[in-house]
């Protein structure tokens, strides 16, 4: 299928680089899809007859699998029909199991079969382009850097998060009232301290927020960017990966993350 070949075709990457750099593309895919794009992944996983086909007259439901992309995004899609397929495949028939538990629970065993078919897909990488002992060392220090999609999408990422309850009066980067925003605009959101005092203050910041990752892509806090936090679960975001800018996180009283609003809007 069209959307597979995008899948598996696009990119054939050659060094440990650009393994890594596929591995990171394809994972952000993913984690979007079970963070920032639940609603719509949820919803392409329905188990019912949409995804069926007619067989000798009989209407068979369709496994579907979840792919995480080389740009960064994702899709819900059949296997690929090719035997054996051009890339290892990622857990079948996450479809089946949407309604047998609960949802976070299902997530979640996605969220591990996805680590296990990200890991498959770069290492696979590896052994068709003659990856000797120390590049596949060096990669799989590069990917256990990162937290896990299982680890973003339980909330079990070790982190020493920037508190949001409360922030000391040393800190520059104060949180803006109930929508609980740390950005990249040090006027807006910093006290004024003496020069020495706030470099001093910018290293002791970046120590003590520096495990803290955002609950959409993983990636680490950086002072220079502007992120926002939950007031239901309590994640950090980036502000790009939830779609609020500083400018509307000014409007906003409680602020909700996209997986938190689904859940509130679903039965």
């Amino acid at each position: 299928m069209e959307g597979q070949g995008a899948a598996t075709a696009q990119l054939s990457p050659r060094t440990v680089e650009e393994v890594f750099r596929d591995f990171k593309c394809r994972r952000a895919g993913i984690v979007k899809a079970l963070t920032a794009d639940v609603a719509d992944f949820y919803e392409q996983c329905d188990p019912g007859e949409s995804h069926a086909t007619v067989v000798l007259g009989y209407r068979e439901k369709e496994n579907l699998c979840l792919y995480g992309l080389p740009n960064e995004d994702w899709e819900v899609n059949l296997p690929a029909e090719e035997v054996p397929p051009e890339l290892p495949e990622p857990a079948l028939g996450i479809n089946f199991a949407r309604d047998g538990m609960k949802e976070k629970d299902w997530l979640s065993l996605v969220a591990v079969h996805s680590d296990a078919w990200l890991l498959a897909v770069a290492f696979y990488f590896g052994a068709r382009f003659g990856f000797d002992r120390a590049d596949r060392k060096r990669l799989f220090t590069m990917i256990n850097d990162l937290p896990s999609v299982f680890e973003i999408v339980t909330g079990s990422v070790k982190k020493q998060p920037m508190e949001k309850s409360v922030v000391s009066n040393n800190s520059i980067h104060k949180p803006k009232s109930s929508s609980r925003v740390r950005g990249s605009e040090p006027g807006k959101y910093s006290k004024m301290l003496p020069k020495d005092e706030d470099e001093g203050l910018d290293e002791e910041e970046d120590e003590e927020h520096g495990e803290t990752m955002c609950g959409a892509c993983g990636d680490s806090y950086a002072a220079d960017e502007f992120w926002i936090c939950c007031d239901i679960c309590e994640k950090w975001f980036h502000g790009k990966c939830v779609k609020i800018t500083p400018a509307r996180a000014e409007h906003i009283k409680h602020y909700k993350c996209p997986a938190c609003s689904n859940k509130r809007m679903r039965p």
